[in-house]
Formats: structure tokens, sequence, C-alpha cells
């Protein structure tokens, strides 16, 4: 069941996104940068297997930021796409401060309570060393993103080559993500064939997600948002 529900979600994902957008104008799309950050960085802590191999949660809606982060170059430029970079940037920070910081509490002794915080420590205790490599990973691969959607788009302009620069400009990057973020995140906590399965796997999901967001960049590029913000 979890490919079926690996699909949904990538479905799910991208309806998420064009309806921000559709509700909220480049707002919506600056919004699902900070909501995918976060949930991305708390789905990784799960592994689980799909395909038969080992991977991590948090895969498409990490990958959701470089499809949201291309309609945003494609439709705004440069300098609102790194706009989204720095807001993902700032949300992974003040969530990881202020969730590290919730730990300090020491809850009520009851069994509620003391589930609650065991389970929130479990989750969130191991958020440094996850947030330092997707830190890492997420600024150095979406600044190749934007960088490289602006590049191939002046070597294929046009809306019909959009497909060409969305999907060079994001697999480069995505590999360059998964390559970062497995060995700062996973390196000495898994062994070594499980690291390179992950990492794999990892590039592999991100890849699929990419190819499949193709369709909804042109979407977007159609949509006219029903609210517009105001400059």
């Amino acid at each position: 069941m979890n490919e079926i529900y690996w699909f949904i979600t990538i479905f799910a994902n991208f309806g998420l996104i064009l309806l921000a957008y559709w509700l909220f104008g480049r707002n919506g799309l600056f919004i699902w940068i900070s909501i995918a950050s976060i949930i991305a960085n708390v789905e990784v802590v799960q592994t689980l297997e799909l395909f038969g191999l080992a991977a991590t949660l948090g895969n498409v809606v990490y990958a959701t930021t470089f499809l949201v982060t291309d309609i945003l170059s494609e439709k705004y430029g440069r300098k609102e796409a790194n706009r989204a970079v720095w807001i993902g940037f700032f949300s992974l920070i003040s969530m990881t401060l202020l969730m590290n910081l919730s730990l300090l509490f020491q809850p009520m002794d009851d069994e509620y309570s003391r589930n609650a915080h065991e389970s929130l420590s479990l989750i969130f205790g191991v958020m440094p060393r996850i947030v330092l490599a997707s830190l890492t990973a997420y600024f150095i691969s979406q600044r190749h993103d934007v960088w490289a959607f602006h590049f191939w788009m002046r070597l294929f302009p046009g809306r019909g080559k959009l497909w060409i620069r969305n999907n060079l400009s994001t697999m480069v990057s995505q590999l360059i993500d998964s390559l970062i973020f497995t060995f700062i995140a996973f390196y000495g906590v898994f062994e070594w064939p499980v690291l390179m399965e992950i990492l794999l796997t990892t590039y592999l999901l991100k890849w699929i997600v990419a190819a499949m967001d193709t369709p909804f960049v042109y979407l977007a590029t159609k949509i006219k948002p029903r609210v517009v913000s105001a400059e």
C-alpha cells in the first residue's frame, strides 16, 4: 500500500500547490514553501520501504519546493524565486529553534502529557542534525535550481520549451540536494549499503516527482489567481 499512498500524496501535493496559487497568487506559493519545508523535515525522520527499497518519508513534499521555485521563476522572475528560497530557509530555522525550546519544558505528571512529550522528543530531538543537513542541502540546491532555470531559459526560451528548463534545472538540483542531505543527515546512522540505498531511492523518487510535475508547471502558467497580492 505504500506505493499507492505515495502516488496519492504526489497528486495531493500538486493539487494543493495549484489551489494555493489560485487562491492567494504568488503569496500562496510562498506559503507552500514554508509548509513543505517544515513538513518534509518532520516526515524525513520516518524510514519506510518503497518499491522494495529503503527510503525516507518527505521526499514528495520536499520535491515540490522545486516545482514552486520554477513556477515563480517562469511567471515572476529570478528575484521572486530567490525570495521563496529565503522564506523556506527562515521557516526551517524558526521551526528548529521553537520546537527545541518546547522540549525544555517539563510535562505534567500524567500518562498523556508524558507520552506527548516523549513523542515530541522522539521526532524533534533529532531535528538539529536533520535540519543542518536540510538547510545546507536546501540552500545550495535551491539556489542552483533558480540559477539553472534561468540559464536554460536563455538557451531554450518560449513556453513550448518550459518542460526542458523545468526538468534540466530540477533534476540536477535534486541530485545535489540528495547527496548533501543524505551524507550529513545519515552518515554513521545507517550501515553503508543502507545509506547508499537511501541516497539512490531519495534521488530516484524526487526524479519521478520532477518528471510528473511538468504538466502542473504548464497549468500554473495558465492560472489567473483569484486574489492578487498588493505590491
